[in-house]
């Protein structure tokens, strides 16, 4: 490995196990910003769905850890990694990642701008990472019970959203386009959070007409089997996650039980899933 690759290493094993310190989990990247280590099971013939519950790494996300030990062994089972990525909506942060894109042509911070006057927020004092191709990612936090999904231009042409499941390029990560950097005066901030009216934003839309049906049907089959395949980490963000789209689409009361079934399934108490189903509730304008 040239010498450079090897400095670049190390410096993002020393930002990656800084950020640990503070509570952020974290996972090698190579150059290109993609997990830097492959999945363990590409060669399998018949490949299951497998969040890092085989104990090997390769789960790109789901590897994500604060533990030091942890950290360097995956940078030295990939000795080839130059950066590090920072999972977003894990406890105790649940960073949201709001990813301000200068590559479509558009202005993406007049954009969030306009949407600040027209919804009545502000964007608090917090981290901001410069990117290499002038771009910029704020840090913000999220409820623990409110999982914000990644999107890639729905809130505005140029903003991406960094949610649960996805992860943001850590600072002093190098890729091949040049250095990640915290922006002059943040460093020291911690992530703020999320002011209320840019959280109804990043969630899902909610039907305009949403279906009064009392059968849960194929769809709340779905949302039940979304939650049993939970690992732990994600087992009350995928039962909030359900529930909301379950009330939203007029099935929430009939899938109560059939979901604290699925997240006691998973490990959840009962009363730990009837608090979040019934918060839920209250963020879809339902009542439990």
């Amino acid at each position: 490995m040239a010498t450079t690759d090897r400095q670049a290493t190390t410096l993002a094993l020393a930002h990656a196990l800084s950020a640990a310190e503070r509570g952020l989990a974290v996972i090698p990247l190579t150059r290109t910003k993609l997990p830097a280590l492959r999945s363990p099971h590409r060669d399998d013939p018949d490949p299951r769905p497998c969040h890092g519950e085989c104990g090997r790494f390769g789960h790109g996300v789901y590897d994500a850890s604060t533990d030091p030990a942890r950290i360097r062994e995956m940078f030295a089972a990939a000795p080839w990694a130059t950066g590090y990525g920072i999972a977003c909506g894990l406890p105790p942060h649940h960073l949201i990642g709001i990813d301000l894109d200068t590559k479509s042509g558009t202005d993406s911070s007049a954009a969030l701008r306009e949407l600040a006057l027209r919804h009545l927020f502000t964007i608090p004092d917090t981290v901001v990472v410069l990117t290499p191709s002038g771009g910029r990612h704020l840090w913000l936090t999220g409820p623990p019970d409110v999982a914000v999904p990644n999107s890639a231009g729905r809130l505005a042409p140029g903003i991406d959203i960094r949610g649960a499941g996805g992860y943001l390029v850590g600072p002093g990560s190098r890729t091949d386009h040049g250095v990640y950097t915290t922006a002059p005066g943040t460093a020291h901030l911690a992530p703020a959070a999320c002011p209320p009216a840019l959280l109804r934003l990043l969630l899902p839309p909610r039907p305009l007409h949403p279906a009064t049906h009392p059968s849960a049907g194929d769809h709340g089959q779905g949302l039940i089997h979304f939650v049993l395949a939970a690992h732990e980490g994600q087992r009350n963000t995928r039962l909030f996650w359900a529930a909301c789209r379950a009330y939203e689409n007029g099935i929430g009361p009939a899938l109560v039980a059939p979901l604290i079934d699925a997240a006691l399934d998973t490990g959840l108490s009962e009363r730990e899933a009837r608090a979040t189903i019934a918060s839920a509730a209250r963020m879809t304008g339902r009542q439990p």
